[in-house]
């Protein structure tokens, strides 16, 4: 167990750095059969390339969503925006404890290719990590796009 936790921080935080930005025809074509086949309604996909991984940004149902592909198609993680209410209790219990006085800007819903749930909560420029329970696994300083 401990190193599917120790695999999905290594993942969260090597895919939360902001990659290079790509146009669609300079992503391989079975990443994008691939995506059309998981998303087939999506239209407006921003693709972007973090080392050898392959991110897609969309909306899905109006719910800003990124998937992470490798090189050969597969699926590596779905991250889901979700409201701050939806955070496990002990996560928001945990925010408040240990950043007082600050609030969640944003939260998110990751996935990864096994199934193990994991969320994401941005507060003042860090991005906190727990558990499918909401208990603390991480931290890390969020790096800033430009767009």
């Amino acid at each position: 167990m401990k190193n599917v936790i120790l695999i999905s921080i290594a993942l969260v935080l090597g895919f939360s750095a902001c990659g290079q930005k790509l146009k669609k025809d300079d992503v391989p074509a079975v990443i994008t059969a691939k995506f059309k086949t998981l998303y087939p309604k999506v239209e407006d996909v921003k693709w972007s390339k973090e080392d050898a991984n392959y991110e897609a940004e969309f909306d899905l149902n109006k719910v800003e969503t990124s998937v992470v592909f490798d090189a050969s198609g597969n699926a590596l993680e779905t991250e889901s925006e979700i409201s701050v209410n939806d955070l496990p209790a002990a996560a928001k219990t945990y925010i408040s404890t240990n950043v007082p006085n600050e609030k969640i800007k944003e939260a998110s819903k990751i996935t990864n290719s096994k199934g193990v749930v994991t969320f994401e909560a941005e507060v003042k420029g860090v991005d906190y990590i727990f558990d499918k329970d909401g208990k603390f696994i991480n931290k890390s300083e969020e790096e800033k796009d430009n767009d």
